[in-house]
């Protein structure tokens, strides 16, 4: 039995709430405004009043820890998230954090105050923390693998200008913060022109927290649990707890966590690429000795510089530089490994992040000269702006092969 009521409020200072009946539990769903000290007040208001046994909040485990563990970064290794290939994920969060990081400056209001002030009012209550939304990363690899191949150099430039090509926060993003969160704000003006991008940033989310909370019910269940997310939120979780869910919402929820894998075509490209470039070589000896050693010293020449290059843009030691040129041609005919990890190793060997790199990382990738200024944020520049020039290398050495063969 699900009985739904909305709490309509003449105090303009509160947020909405409505009120859901599903079961033995109650639901009151509270819509913060994630810039906002009236949200982060109400909610502990709400809290210490002691009407709720358990407190839900739009958070998943790695944002809680970010959140209470703000110094968890300095105990990741960072050549396993290069090993692991994350280091991309890794990329576009500190982005986020440093576009947060400009609106609390700009503000004076830390984004998820709310969400901040509800851990702690948990804390003091002794009351359950349940954290339901799902993993940033996996919606950001969501956001990606949505997007066709075209159109994510565009999404990701986006990305990149709406966070770093101004020193202020403008005012139409603060308002869009009022709505959602930063990964929603960030890709709000893509996310209204594009049903792929809307999917699995908003309505993807609506239904994992709303099979979060269904997975949190409990034998006993709880009473009443006060569900604080942003105010964008608010409609669509309630139309999903409205309805009857599923029996078995973890495998569900287990769909919305995956990633969709590689197609064979996509994971025998590189391979592809390496026959073909090898065997490019082999015609070129075939027809004149001197060709097939100008088709080498090209290849060599193109992939090595441009790679190189990424690692010069991205302020590199010299000999990370010049390790970047020998590797890249290699690389690129071995796919098991990249011109990237090979250039992030060796700047890691000589110039290995202090302890307070980690401990400004926050801070110093709020600003664009910080990025290149922190050790820790510059070998992630290092490792991605060589991997895209050895990737740009690698085409263009090889349509220049096939041009001279054919």
């Amino acid at each position: 039995m699900t009985d739904t009521q909305d709490i309509a409020s003449p105090d303009t200072t509160r947020g909405p709430r409505q009120v859901i009946d599903a079961g033995d539990t109650r639901y009151t769903l509270l819509g913060t405004a994630h810039v906002s000290r009236a949200s982060a007040d109400e909610v502990r208001e709400l809290i210490d009043s002691g009407e709720f046994d358990a407190v839900a909040v739009e958070l998943c485990p790695s944002r809680h820890q970010n959140l209470t563990q703000p110094r968890s970064m300095d105990d990741q290794d960072l050549f396993q998230i290069f090993r692991q290939g994350k280091a991309g994920m890794v990329a576009a969060s500190l982005a986020l954090g440093a576009f947060q990081q400009r609106v609390a400056e700009q503000s004076g209001i830390e984004p998820g105050a709310e969400m901040r002030a509800a851990v702690q009012a948990c804390r003091r209550a002794d009351l359950p923390l349940l954290l339901i939304d799902r993993d940033i990363g996996v919606t950001l690899k969501r956001i990606y693998t949505r997007v066709p191949w075209w159109q994510r150099a565009g999404l990701i430039g986006g990305l990149v200008g709406s966070l770093f090509s101004r020193d202020t926060v403008s005012s139409e993003d603060i308002e869009r913060l009022k709505q959602g969160d930063v990964l929603e704000s960030t890709f709000a003006e893509f996310a209204e022109r594009s049903e792929t991008l809307y999917e699995p940033l908003i309505r993807e989310r609506d239904r994992y927290m709303a099979l979060r909370l269904a997975e949190e019910r409990r034998d006993p269940p709880h009473r009443h649990v006060l569900v604080v997310i942003g105010a964008g939120h608010l409609k669509g979780l309630a139309e999903h707890l409205s309805q009857p869910l599923p029996e078995d919402p973890g495998a569900e929820r287990a769909e919305l966590e995956a990633t969709p894998p590689r197609t064979r075509w996509w994971k025998a490209l590189p391979w592809l690429v390496t026959v073909l470039v090898l065997a490019g070589f082999a015609i070129g000896f075939s027809r004149d000795t001197q060709l097939g050693w100008q088709l080498i010293a090209e290849w060599f020449l193109i992939n090595g510089v441009l790679s190189a290059l990424g690692s010069a843009i991205a302020l590199a030691h010299p000999l990370t530089i010049l390790a970047t040129f020998v590797a890249a041609p290699l690389t690129s005919l071995n796919p098991t490994i990249g011109a990237g990890f090979v250039a992030a190793g060796v700047e890691l060997a000589l110039r290995k992040p202090k302890v307070r790199d980690f401990s400004r990382l926050r801070h110093d990738v709020s600003s664009v000269k910080g990025w290149w200024r922190n050790r820790v944020s510059r070998t992630l520049l290092v490792f991605l702006l060589a991997t895209l020039g050895s990737a740009a290398g690698t085409w263009i050495a090889g349509l220049r092969i096939a041009e001279q063969l054919f």
